[in-house]
């Protein structure tokens, strides 16, 4: 047996390791039936000025991605996707959230609805930081 690094993963090695995990995690996890949640803001035009990508599973929420175009920023859009994805994981029998952000951010923002940090990376990636927070819904 052999150890190969290589800094180029190729999308079959990618497959492989991931599905082996998975086998793994799906024998043992209570439940097996993640759901995906999206959440968009369009214009008049069609085109997507805000969003939030992420998921439901068990218990809880979980925030991948919360973006709001620049030039909309400050008309509490991004507070209505939030609490949207949290009134929709409360539905789906959700009782926690949690997401992460980095320093640069938005951390006072999920902070001011509620959110804790609740583990901090620092340096990350070299000089910044990435807050890892949770809320009870």
């Amino acid at each position: 047996m052999n150890f190969v690094i290589t800094d180029k993963i190729k999308e079959q090695d990618e497959k492989i390791i991931y599905q082996g995990l998975l086998d793994y995690n799906l024998a043992r996890i209570e439940d097996k039936n993640p759901r995906d949640l999206g959440i968009y803001l369009q214009d008049e035009t069609g085109e997507k000025v805000g969003g939030l990508i992420g998921n439901t599973h068990g218990n809880w929420l979980f925030v991948k991605y919360l973006w709001v175009k620049e030039d909309q920023r400050g008309q509490k859009i991004g507070s209505e996707l939030l609490k949207q994805a949290e009134e929709t994981a409360k539905e789906r029998g959700c009782r926690y959230a949690f997401l992460d952000t980095f320093s640069f951010q938005a951390p006072a923002f999920y902070e001011k609805h509620g959110y804790k940090n609740v583990f901090t990376l620092e340096d990350y990636p070299v000089t910044g930081k990435r807050y890892y927070l949770s809320k009870n819904l």
